[in-house]
Parts: C-alpha cells; structure tokens; sequence
C-alpha cells in the first residue's frame, strides 16, 4: 500500500487570488484601446496577473521547458511508427538541439530540462542530471500487464513532485510541459478514455509521426484491452497510474500538482500532457485553474480531456510532433498578453479630456469662427 496520501492536494491547492484578478478587470477596462479589442489577450493578462497575484502583471520572464521521458512496452505491439525502446534517440535529439522544440527554445531563448523516467537505454548514455530521476527501464505493456508496480508509480509521482519544487526554487515563472516518449500516446488514451467514461475508438489518435490504418487498428485494439484493466482501479488514481499509465504519466501528474501547490502556471502541450492533467484533476480539482492549454495537437484524446477540464487551447496549428514544440508556440501569445495588460496606458478621464478641450477654446477662437482681417479703407 502507498505512503502518499493524494488527498492533501485537495487542501494545499488554492485558486488563483479573484480579488487580483478583478483588479486586473478593472485596470483593463481603463484602459486606451475599446474594451474587448483585444481578444483573448485579456483574459490572458488577467488570468495571469491572478495566478501571480499582482496588478499590474509582472513580465514571463524565466520560462522553462519541461520534458518527461520514456518509452512504453505497449509500442512492441506496433502501434506506433517509432521502433519500440527508441525514445532516447528522441531525448539525444532534443539535447544536442536538434529536435523542433529545440530550434523553437532556442530562438525564443527558453531553457529546456529533460527528465528520463523510464528511456529503454542504459542509464550511462545520457547525461547525468537527464537519469538521476529515472524509476525503471521502460514501462510495462499495459495491454496485458501493468506498466508500474504501486512503488514505482509513488516513486514516479515524487520525481514529478520534486521536479516542480526545484523549478519553483529556481525562479521559473511559467512551464511549458510536455513529454518525449514512443507509446506515451497509447497509455495517454486509455487514462483519457477510462476517466472520461468512453470507447478506445473515441480516442484513438495516429500519434506524433502518423500511423496507417493497420497501425491505428492495432493502438486501437491494445487501448480495448488495457481499458478493461483500468476500469476496476479506477477510484485509485496512484493505482490507475502503474496500471495503464507509466512512469513519465505518472511524473507529470505529480509535477502539476505540486506547480498548482507553489502557484506555478503551466502550458499543456499534446494529449500525454493533457492525460496527465486529468489524472491531477480527479485528484485536486482547483489544480486546472494553474493551467493553460497550449495548442491542439489533433489527437481526439487530448480533445476529450481538455474539454471534461474546460480548458481551451491557444493555438490550432496541426503540430504533431510532440516535444513541447505546440506549446512553446502559445508562450509568445502568452507573454503578449502580459505585456499589453502592464504596459499599455489609461485613457483619460472624461472631465479631464473635456477640460482640456475647454481651455483649447478658450485659448483660441470658438469653432467655426473666423479671424476678422484689418477693414479697407474707402
């Protein structure tokens, strides 16, 4: 039996501040531009400035890319057009800058962490500080047994945990989180479809690099099968977890929970984040309020989870390759909105523009009136 007693993050997660965010609200409708002009930017800015509790909004200014790794036994059975076990390569590609996430952090001057879980790779071929959190060697195939043991996935929830602690301590003002995984998608359906209540076919998706038809069949098949493992551990959700979910699902669920408990904000990325997410929610249901929806990705997964959390994404881009890339996307929206709600002045009272016009024409000649020119002489 687990020592971890989820229910704490019920008591420990607040809202974000309603008396700061109806501050901002009135600081915006003061403001120069028409009111509603600016779109979503101002609900943005104003959910912003509640989750720092500050009027006006304080710049993003140490944002961080977040990644959880790991590879999914579920992906021998082909459901995936990545080679099973080869999500390191992922990760090497991401750290050697190589991958889209990496260009788009780069160029936005965005640092990025990655956190192994469960890469099916020896610990020594990555970097020390990517392993130091890892719990296991792949996740196991959750069609036909459990992906973690119950202390693997309390093991995995504290990584997360104490991931979102160092990124809070840090000075980390916003993440953008997502994962790198081959499978990941697979076991993020079924925790979306057994917690929302539906069918494998509504919410099987082709994945990060798209699978044909006998492929998408087969993820199909494996998230029916895995289904009916979940359901009966469905109240437990640290069970729910080591059942069908694994080891970087498990991480990000106690990563945003934990950023919900140090008023962290959070960009969701494609439907692992999206799966994690709901996970949480069923846990602390406040935590959605620390969190926004970065894009959406296409999967019909993330779909369904984002709508049972009533969160609505920024951007509709097609991005499908996963990595964080969609989300980083919506971070310059976000900062905008920051900026536009701090920085752009108030309009002028209405007995001040009308003094200020009064003394225009008291200066000079009324309206209409023309300057009489010296008379002729007769």
């Amino acid at each position: 039996m687990s020592s971890l007693n989820l229910d704490d993050f019920t008591d420990l997660i607040e809202r974000p501040d309603g008396g700061v965010r109806r501050d901002a609200e009135a600081r915006r409708e003061g403001r120069i531009v028409p009111p509603g002009s600016l779109g979503r930017l101002d609900d943005l800015g104003e959910w912003l400035a509640a989750a720092q509790g500050a009027v006006p909004v304080r710049p993003v200014e140490r944002p961080r890319v977040v990644l959880f790794a790991g590879d999914h036994g579920v992906a021998e059975l082909g459901v995936s057009a990545r080679p099973a076990g080869s999500a390191d390569r992922l990760v090497r590609a991401v750290l050697e800058g190589a991958s889209p996430a990496s260009v788009l952090a780069r160029r936005l001057g965005v640092p990025v962490r990655v956190v192994d879980m469960a890469l099916d790779c020896e610990p020594e071929s990555l970097p020390a500080e990517v392993v130091r959190h890892r719990v296991r060697r792949g996740s196991g195939r959750i069609d036909v047994e459990d992906a973690l043991t119950l202390e693997e996935a309390e093991a995995a929830f504290r990584a997360g945990v104490a991931v979102a602690d160092e990124e809070a301590d840090s000075g980390t003002d916003l993440v953008v989180l997502g994962d790198v995984s081959v499978g990941g998608t697979t076991a993020a359906s079924v925790l979306v479809a057994a917690l929302c209540g539906t069918d494998a076919s509504v919410v099987t998706g082709r994945g990060g690099e798209p699978i044909d038809d006998l492929a998408w069949m087969r993820k199909c098949a494996a998230i029916r099968d895995a289904l009916r493992r979940a359901r009966p551990v469905l109240g437990d959700q640290l069970q729910l977890l080591a059942t069908v979910g694994g080891a970087d699902l498990a991480a990000m669920t106690g990563f945003l929970l934990q950023a919900a408990v140090r008023k962290l904000p959070v960009i969701l990325d494609g439907v692992v984040a999206a799966a994690s997410a709901l996970v949480a929610q069923r846990i602390a249901f406040r935590a959605p309020d620390w969190w926004l929806a970065g894009h959406d990705s296409g999967e019909p997964g993330q779909a369904k989870a984002l709508d049972r959390m009533a969160l609505e994404p920024l951007l509709e881009q097609g991005v499908t390759v996963g990595e964080g890339a969609g989300a980083l996307l919506a971070l310059p929206l976000v900062q905008a909105a920051a900026a536009l709600a701090a920085e752009l002045p108030a309009r002028e009272p209405e007995e001040k523009a009308e003094e200020k016009a009064g003394e225009k024409e008291s200066d000079g000649l009324g309206a209409g009136q023309v300057e009489a020119g010296p008379e002729r002489a007769e």
